[in-house]
């Protein structure tokens, strides 16, 4: 009979028997199987393609450019140029195909004596050979041109020795070191030697300081300035990296702090004790907030040679004159030899807080400004 009004009746569902149920969780653990299959199939694919890509950009780049090749390229090598700078140079020159393959090859075979110096290489040498090549030092020839930049030059002084003994004219080379396009790729190529703090415009010259001394070889009779200063800055660099995790942990300078630190003490102190002894009396007066008085940095100020101050010379107004500022100058006045930078580093402890060199260039030093003002008058004006 129909139902009451007007309801129609709802048809039942039909119950799933143990079989079916079986059969429909079989079906459906038979896809999840494929579907991992398919998975497992796709990764195990992906890691054999990706594998043999990683092999072939590995087996490429160790590999000669071009086995066949007959052509010889002449390459030249700077004098400090590091791993990285030769695998640059070798890549441009189209000896090598990548030059982080090679800096990875040179170091798991401990490959570090280079020679700086003129090569004829081929695209066709193995990554042995040319290792081999650049390790015996085969040059095709000897430097043409040796310079000497003695310690305690400024850039002025550099330019002029580099006029009189490399025929590169004094005012150009101080133009480029001064120049903010040219100073914009080298802080981007030394970029641990060189920040922004030799952009304040207040330093007379932006690589006051930075440029190394040391005795110089040229393979060309005429180099260019980009080639002198890259040379010079290689050395700073490679200096200074000796002691950047000291100089990073101190916390208390930074590195254009310690070359502009190191500068003072080259100008003061004729030898290495006297210049961990005259670091001393810098860092003593710095930390009790006095000035440091040091003579080279007023005649650095007046951008000339004095050979004796009066009164007035102190009173020039410069970031330069520690006689009116407190603590560092702007800037580096001179360049630096190593033992003053290591002087700065590791300083002796002393309570100095005064020193004076005699006639004979003997340093004396005091702890206190009575004490200096008698070896004063004992060995400055009685003589």
């Amino acid at each position: 009979m129909g139902k009451e009004n007007g309801e129609t009746s709802k048809p039942k569902s039909k119950k799933l028997t143990h079989t079916e149920i079986a059969q429909m969780r079989g079906k459906e653990a038979s896809i999840a199987r494929k579907i991992v299959i398919i998975i497992l199939i796709a990764m195990v694919a992906a890691l054999i393609i990706g594998g043999y890509s990683i092999y072939k950009y590995i087996q490429e780049g160790i590999s000669p450019v071009d086995p066949d090749s007959e052509e010889q390229i002449e390459v030249t090598i700077p004098l400090g140029s590091s791993s990285s700078d030769i695998a640059n140079i070798l890549e441009e020159a189209g000896i090598i195909s990548n030059n982080l393959m090679y800096r990875f090859y040179v170091k798991f075979n401990n490959a570090a004596d280079f020679q700086a110096g003129d090569y004829t290489l081929s695209p066709s040498m193995s990554l042995a050979e040319i290792t081999d090549e650049l390790e015996t030092g085969s040059i095709q020839r000897e430097p043409v041109l040796r310079v000497t930049v003695p310690e305690g030059r400024n850039l002025e002084e550099i330019a002029d020795i580099y006029e009189s003994k490399a025929n590169i004219d004094a005012e150009t080379f101080l133009e480029k070191v001064n120049d903010s396009d040219y100073i914009s790729t080298l802080m981007d190529r030394y970029p641990t030697l060189l920040s922004d703090e030799i952009l304040d415009d207040d330093i007379r010259y932006t690589l006051e300081g930075y440029l190394f001394p040391a005795t110089y070889e040229f393979f060309e009779e005429e180099p260019s300035v980009e080639t002198v200063v890259q040379n010079m800055l290689d050395k700073s660099r490679n200096v200074i990296l000796s002691y950047y995790e000291q100089i990073r942990k101190s916390e208390e300078f930074s590195v254009h702090d310690v070359v502009t630190f190191a500068s003072l003490v080259e100008e003061e102190a004729p030898s290495s004790d006297d210049r961990r002894l005259i670091a001393s009396v810098f860092y003593n007066r710095m930390n009790d907030d006095m000035m440091l008085q040091t003579d080279p940095t007023v005649i650095y100020a007046h951008g000339e040679h004095i050979s004796r101050l009066n009164y007035d010379h102190y009173e020039i107004d410069s970031p330069y004159n520690t006689y009116q500022v407190s603590g560092l100058p702007v800037g580096p006045i001179a360049n630096f030899g190593e033992s003053s930078l290591q002087a700065v580093i590791e300083p002796e402890s002393t309570n100095y807080y005064y020193f004076l060199a005699d006639v004979d260039g003997h340093v004396h030093y005091s702890r206190t400004y009575e004490e200096h003002q008698r070896k004063e008058a004992q060995y400055i004006h009685n003589n």
